[in-house]
């Protein structure tokens, strides 16, 4: 789910891969803090130099040298839209650490720098891509998505999409409260992170997405879930927001992430180890105590569904911030792959449970069923990619997105590379509309989790399309 940035934590997990963050609890670590060695004497012999540490070789650098720019076509034309538009520590009397009950965007994009934190030799700390590598260069003018006369926010023209049902301020403000609330009790992130916090609208963003959600108390798991899984994508991924994130040891991060909602089990010794590992760790804690809140109403069907999904959208952080190590630029189709798992797919795998009712497991599992979930799901992403093109080309310019994938595949500007991506949207959006509606016409269950990935679909334009605080339009229009 590139999913949005989010809040991060200032904790640091016990695996050896994690990030380090802002005002980090305690090291786990024995010996982290011992002194060091004394130097020998001038005169001593000097103790034999340590031979490092075997490593693999890095591998070969895959780079597709983008192709020349060639004269910018005019644009086709759009076509209509169908819408319109204080901060505690984690008390030593909390209740005991429980694995979660039986049976989360976005993105990443970091530099290959080392992980924060985590030693390494010199070799190590400072490779880089042979100096005859080509790097990634988009055709056209540097930055043409930047222009003088002011930042455009709204709905993209010529985006297919649905009203969505408006939010209640009031309830939103609710959400937001008991969000923050939960946040700064588990001590997620530092109070100097409270901007992005709020600036992020996470109570309107639920609110949009669940708008027949059965109760508050659903709506703010919801939230939960959502600030959960943006902690772990920021603090574990994300190296352009300066918060801890990078490609390198991503994978031993992300495994112990998973274990926070798939628990471990072993001796009591090691399995108490494990607790002390996500105590220890703000992401860890996000994961686990907002699972271990949703599984107190979802069935243990909808839990192990939801459990599952963040299996997909780790298989999909990792697999972009591989991309990011070697500097390869996908085609276009490979770029949507990985999209379909790093996306919001977490988020409408609970509309039912947040609703207040369950899709079963066999229909749920049936593959016209699981077609408009992706459906859906890769809707939703795209308009991500398409809201958050000039934010992330502020920060990074090869930050991959899909018109970026799409100018350099096939040769063209961003502006025409965007409006294609906008045409791609659409057309998935129609299949998800239609499909959906042939399937409604067989069950009124499957009509209403269509209706209600539908609604999350509309709910998360919306959200992308009025937040200003994030996100602008390119001046292509």
């Amino acid at each position: 789910m590139s999913a949005p940035s989010a809040p991060s934590t200032p904790s640091t997990p016990s695996a050896p891969s994690a990030p380090s963050a802002p005002s980090a609890p305690t090291a786990l670590a024995a010996g982290s803090g011992a002194p060091p060695p004394p130097a020998p004497a001038p005169d001593a012999p000097s103790p034999p130099t340590a031979q490092p540490p075997f490593r693999l070789p890095e591998p070969p650098v895959l780079t597709r040298p983008a192709p020349a720019a060639v004269p910018e076509a005019p644009p086709p034309p759009a076509p209509p839209a169908s819408g319109t538009s204080a901060t505690p520590r984690l008390p030593e009397t909390a209740p005991p650490f429980r694995p979660p009950g039986p049976p989360r965007l976005t993105r990443t994009s970091p530099s290959p720098s080392p992980n924060p934190g985590t030693p390494s030799s010199p070799s190590t700390a400072t490779s880089r891509p042979p100096e005859t590598a080509p790097t990634f260069r988009l055709p056209g003018p540097p930055h043409p998505a930047f222009a003088a006369r002011g930042r455009r926010s709204g709905a993209i023209p010529g985006l297919r999409y649905r009203p969505a049902v408006p939010a209640d301020p009031g309830k939103a403000a609710e959400i937001d409260g008991r969000l923050e609330a939960w946040a700064r009790g588990l001590d997620l992130f530092p109070p100097a992170w409270t901007g992005d916090f709020s600036g992020f609208q996470f109570g309107r963003a639920v609110v949009l997405q669940h708008p027949g959600a059965a109760d508050l108390e659903r709506l703010t798991v919801a939230g939960k879930l959502l600030l959960a899984e943006n902690i772990v994508d920021n603090c574990y991924c994300e190296a352009d927001e300066g918060k801890g994130g990078s490609p390198r040891g991503l994978g031993g991060r992300l495994i112990m992430a998973q274990s926070a909602l798939d628990p471990y089990h072993g001796t009591p010794e090691l399995e108490e180890e494990w607790r002390g590992g996500v105590r220890a760790d703000g992401p860890l804690r996000s994961y686990h105590f907002a699972l271990r809140d949703y599984a107190a109403f979802a069935t243990p069907s909808q839990t192990d569904r939801f459990v599952h999904d963040i299996a997909r959208l780790h298989m999909g952080y990792l697999a972009e911030a591989a991309w990011s190590e070697i500097r390869y630029v996908p085609h276009v189709w490979e770029y949507l792959v990985m999209r379909q798992f790093n996306n919001f797919r977490p988020c409408l795998s609970i509309v039912d449970a947040v609703d207040g009712y369950e899709l079963p497991e066999a229909v749920y599992a049936r593959p016209e069923i699981q077609r408009i979930t992706a459906l859906a799901c890769n809707a939703t992403t795209i308009v991500n990619d398409l809201y958050s093109f000039t934010k992330e080309l502020a920060a990074d310019p090869t930050h991959l997105n899909l018109p970026q994938v799409i100018a350099a595949n096939e040769r063209c500007g961003l502006k025409t590379a965007y409006l294609k991506a906008v045409e791609i949207h659409n057309r998935i959006m129609a299949a998800f509309e239609e499909e959906s509606a042939v399937l409604s016409a067989t069950s009124p269950l499957v009509e209403r989790y269509a209706q209600g990935l539908a609604a999350w679909v509309s709910g998360n334009h919306e959200w992308h399309a009025t937040n200003s605080h994030r996100y602008h339009l390119p001046d292509y229009w």
